[in-house]
């Protein structure tokens, strides 16, 4: 069985600055982390491998040549091998551009049996990444994902997180599924994991590699743009009411609410 993981590096830190000419984010010069909610789809896919002997777990992730790291750090964690994708004509993707990108590279390696994700990327908060690629790639999606409960005879039966309750979905395979941080606690790396890591060759895999339609790929593949960054400014203009009564304070107060919107 192939598995693949889908993985991204974002900042680690909350102070990001954006590039007010294209806008997008500015990555360099920061430090960065593999997206944490992305650490229970690697997590979940070693699982899963460590189930079936025949398994092999591949790591797939976007980005510029510093995110190689996170792909290391998934490799420590129990993945076999890993990809990244990365050129100067994929930059400035949006979610569409880059579920394009990446499903061109899926089909590339061959396809994969099952397909792994986080919920979300912290530095975007779309969730749409993942199940585009599913899209694209005319496969089936499961997301809000909370427990892998079997993989069997080409079926795979999880445990799909909903308000007030949960679904049980049975997908065929080829499948992707989304993750949620309750379907696991992802391990720590330890040193034989770490070593392995350090001594795998990952291939770095370009437009020319992939062989994707330029018109789709980066900022001009991308049908969303920012048009304009600005930070918000907070003020505050409340009003002090002077105690008098119970009764008189609360009609006050109701008046107040009411010359603002509220009520």
């Amino acid at each position: 069985m192939k598995i693949a993981v889908l993985i991204k590096q974002v900042p680690a830190t909350d102070k990001v600055k954006m590039d007010e000419k294209t806008g997008t984010m500015i990555r360099s010069e920061i430090e960065s982390e593999m997206n944490p909610l992305d650490m229970y789809a690697v997590e979940e896919a070693v699982r899963l491998k460590e189930e079936h002997p025949d398994a092999r777990v591949s790591v797939i992730s976007m980005g510029p040549s510093q995110a190689i790291d996170a792909i290391r750090e998934a490799i420590s964690m129990g993945c076999d091998d890993g990809y990244l994708v990365s050129d100067r004509k994929f930059a400035g993707a949006d979610t569409l551009a880059t579920a394009y990108t990446l499903s061109a590279v899926i089909n590339e390696l061959g396809g994969f049996d099952l397909i792994f994700s986080g919920e979300r990327a912290t530095d975007g908060e779309t969730g749409q990444v993942g199940p585009s690629v599913a899209t694209q790639l005319g496969i089936p999606v499961v997301t809000y994902v909370s427990k892998v409960e079997e993989v069997k005879s080409g079926i795979i039966r999880v445990h799909r997180s909903i308000e007030g309750g949960k679904e049980i979905v049975e997908v065929s395979l080829p499948a992707l599924i989304s993750v949620i941080k309750e379907i696991n606690e992802p391990r720590i790396p330890n040193l034989s994991g770490k070593i392995k890591a350090r001594a795998v060759r990952i291939p770095i895999l370009t437009a020319d590699d992939v062989g994707v339609s330029l018109d789709k790929v980066g900022l001009s593949g991308s049908p969303t743009r920012v048009v304009k960054i600005f930070y918000p400014k907070l003020s505050r203009s409340g009003k002090i009411l002077r105690v008098q009564n119970v009764e008189s304070v609360v009609e006050e107060l109701v008046d107040f609410m009411r010359s603002r919107g509220v009520l």
